[in-house]
Parts: structure tokens; C-alpha cells; sequence
């Protein structure tokens, strides 16, 4: 669920930030330049794990800022293919269930990958897994356990004027997670105690 990945960028000290230590300095800056940001094909940045080198620090010409060079390496969530992974239930609609994590809420369990025999519920607005004369109800804000199927990386990068119609289309997240819960054992957590 949770990788390291290396980085090396180049990191501007503020003269504000010069009654810091260096060390301290040097993580704050990264830490806001790239917790909870999602890099395309590498995943949610978590936070940092480890500085690994950095150079000297040279004064900016009119700036005032201090320029160092640095390796580090930050957490990432990127869950891989298979893993089964714990989330709330945040809502449901005919299309399946949307499940989100304390950091992370973009996660979709489409109707075909709910257990065989699920029907939505259009006056209770969930999901119900019909299994040997029960019925299991999908409650919001019940914990479940699903496998990861796929994942979906959406360019964030701005692309000029849009029409209005075609900006409230193209509001996709930069990464989504699909999942399943047709195998035993995956569902609300309640049901395999």
C-alpha cells in the first residue's frame, strides 16, 4: 500500500526561514511542496521518509533565497493490483459504492464488482447482498474490505479556456482506485467476524 520513491529537486530556503536549522528548514519545504499532492504514475505523496544528500547552499543573485540541491526519498500510497485494502463506505448510487480512507477518498466499487445477488435499494439509497434468504446491507460509514483491480491517472494540467459545459465534464481526480468485492471474505467486515 505505502512505497518510497527517490527524488532530487532543487529546494529554496526563504530568508524567513533562516532562523531554522538547516536540516529543519530543508524538510518543511519539501513536505509543502509535495504532501498530499498526487505525480502522475508514482502515486499520493504521504510525506517524507529520509533526506539522503544535499548540497551546499548558494545565495540566489536578487533573491535572497537560498538554493540547495537535494536527494530524498518520500512515502507514497500506491496500492498494487490485487491488495486488499480496509475503507469506510462515504456513498453509494446505482453505479456502486464510493469508499474513502482517513487521506485518500477516491476509491469506486462499480455494481458488477459487488458480490453476486446485489441489488441497490432506491428508497434506502444502498446497496443489499441478497446471500441465503439475508439480507446484508452496505451501510455508509461501515467499514469494508476490498481488492484493488485498477487504478486511473487523470493529467491535471490546465488546458486554456473551456466552455462551462465542458468544465463541470472534465472534473476527474488525478488518481482513482477501483475495486472489488465479489470474493469471499471481501464486504463489510461485520459479516466475517
Amino acid at each position: 500500500m505505502f512505497i518510497t520513491t527517490k527524488i532530487a529537486d532543487l529546494v529554496q530556503i526563504a530568508p524567513e526561514d533562516f532562523s531554522k536549522e538547516s536540516f529543519v528548514a530543508i524538510e518543511d519545504n519539501i513536505n509543502a511542496k509535495y504532501s498530499n499532492k498526487v505525480v502522475q504514475k508514482v502515486g499520493l505523496f504521504v510525506c517524507l521518509w529520509d533526506v539522503t544528500w544535499t548540497s551546499e547552499g548558494q545565495i540566489g543573485h536578487g533573491t535572497g533565497l537560498v538554493n540547495v540541491n537535494v536527494e530524498f526519498e518520500m512515502v507514497v500510497f500506491r496500492p498494487f493490483k490485487h491488495e486488499v485494502i480496509l475503507a469506510r463506505i462515504t456513498h453509494q448510487t446505482e453505479e456502486g459504492i464510493y469508499l474513502g480512507m482517513d487521506f485518500f477518498s477516491d476509491i469506486f466499487v462499480p455494481a458488477a464488482e459487488l458480490p453476486d445477488n446485489s441489488e441497490f435499494d432506491t428508497t434506502e439509497k444502498v446497496w443489499v447482498w441478497k446471500e441465503d434468504g439475508q439480507e446484508l446491507y452496505f451501510d455508509n460509514n461501515e467499514m469494508v474490505r476490498f481488492r484493488v483491480i485498477g487504478e486511473e491517472w487523470h493529467d491535471q494540467t490546465p488546458t486554456g479556456p473551456v466552455e462551462v459545459d465542458q468544465a463541470a465534464n472534465q472534473l476527474l481526480p488525478p488518481y482513482k482506485i477501483t475495486g472489488s468485492m465479489k470474493e469471499g471474505g471481501l464486504g463489510c467486515c461485520l459479516w466475517w467476524e
